[in-house]
């Protein structure tokens, strides 16, 4: 039996660190908790100014924000339904 719960509620987690994001970013601690959270966010320094951001980049960060939730999400499903399975076949 497949289930996809973590992927759902790792991608409805990254979408909302994304939009409190776009609605909060001139609050300080919406802000960090964005940057912390943000796995791609940490690298944009890298390439641009994060200060001084364009807001298609902004949307590009945005959605490799919330692929990046996904795909943890993703990896935690597997790993469970593996870990069932190999359970099961245990018993």
């Amino acid at each position: 039996m497949r289930t996809l719960t973590f992927t759902w509620l790792f991608t409805f987690l990254g979408a909302a660190l994304c939009l409190v994001h776009y609605l909060f970013h001139d609050h300080d601690a919406f802000y960090m908790l964005f940057y912390a959270l943000s796995v791609p966010a940490w690298f944009v320094s890298t390439f641009s100014n994060i200060y001084d951001i364009s807001m298609t980049r902004m949307l590009v960060i945005y959605v490799l924000t919330i692929a990046t939730w996904t795909l943890v999400g993703y990896v935690i499903d597997r790993y469970s339904v593996s870990y069932r399975t190999k359970r099961k076949q245990e018993k």
